[in-house]
């Protein structure tokens, strides 16, 4: 038993040194890589081997090719290899436990976000935050992150979902493309070219339903993030179905208006979510607590508008 623990269990050397070799198809190159010899690499590699039972790689004069079984190794062990080290630089710096990985999504997080952050600095300037950009659901331990800024539904496996706010949408384009393509009614959208979020699919159809008009829509641009729609729209390639309080300043300025005059809540919602084991990380309790102070403040400014 002991001696099959010891071969379910490689040293990290061995281990470090067979993903350097497969990641760059070459030992001299894992050996830059390491700061090893070539040939201290090539005895780590096959002593892995060894240990496992199982030729990892095919040794060839042109060099080495992963086998079958190296290359499913090689995935399954990259995650965990990735993990040690993200945990040893924590650990190095030691201050860890002072620092808050947040995820946000682009265009929130720069336009509604960020404006709202010294707020948040200020009020706790021992938590460093770093930031990162995701769009979607993701593996928190994967990533490294400790909180996410979600949009969608409150569905996140093993994590949990605050609910932030809704979001109101409206139809809107440049006003030169308006005045080429005037709307009179509703109806007349569905003749336009319509740009399209790949984060909200049902956008349109939902705007259009809250109206009862039923139709083909022109399948028009995809984009990923709102930020480009909103450039899109100011160039006159279409009409974007954009959340208001996300494109405040283009249309104070003009640059954008609302091509039809109806607004509806989105099927999406902004969540902060946190996975379940992060729940009680105090930078994680803080920057919750005080983004919901912040919705809260921001509910009441809209009131008052």
């Amino acid at each position: 038993m002991k001696e099959l623990s010891r071969k379910l269990l490689p040293s990290t050397s061995a281990l470090a040194a067979f993903d350097s070799v497969a990641r760059l198809g070459s030992f001299s190159l894992a050996a830059d890589e390491l700061s090893l010899t070539q040939g201290a690499i090539s005895r780590q590699v096959s002593g892995l081997e060894e240990q496992l039972g199982v030729l990892l790689f095919d040794r060839t004069s042109r060099g080495v090719v992963l086998t079958s079984a190296g290359a499913d190794f090689a995935k399954a062990i990259a995650g965990a290899l990735s993990q040690i080290r993200s945990a040893s630089l924590h650990a190095m710096t030691k201050r860890h436990s002072d620092q808050l990985n947040l995820a946000i999504l682009p265009t929130f997080g720069t336009r509604w976000l960020m404006p709202r952050i010294p707020g948040f600095v200020a009020r706790h300037p021992e938590i460093t935050l770093n930031f990162a950009t995701r769009i979607g659901v993701f593996d928190f331990d994967r990533d490294g992150i400790d909180m996410a800024i979600h949009v969608g539904q409150p569905e996140w496996p093993g994590a949990e979902c605050t609910f932030l706010m809704d979001e109101m949408v409206a139809p809107v384009c440049s006003p030169a493309f308006l005045s080429s393509h005037p709307v009179e009614t509703a109806q007349d959208l569905l003749r336009l070219p319509l740009l399209h979020m790949a984060s909200r699919p049902g956008g349109w159809k939902h705007w259009f339903e809250s109206l009862r008009i039923a139709g083909s829509m022109s399948e028009g641009m995809r984009f990923e993030q709102f930020g480009s729609v909103t450039q899109a729209c100011i160039a006159g390639l279409g009409v974007g179905l954009m959340p208001l309080f996300l494109i405040d300043t283009e249309l104070a300025g003009g640059q954008l208006v609302e091509a039809f005059p109806h607004q509806v809540v989105s099927p999406s919602a902004y969540y902060v979510v946190a996975p379940q084991a992060k729940a009680s990380f105090p930078p994680v309790v803080a920057f919750r607590a005080w983004l919901m102070e912040e919705v809260a403040r921001y509910r009441q400014e809209i009131v008052a508008w």
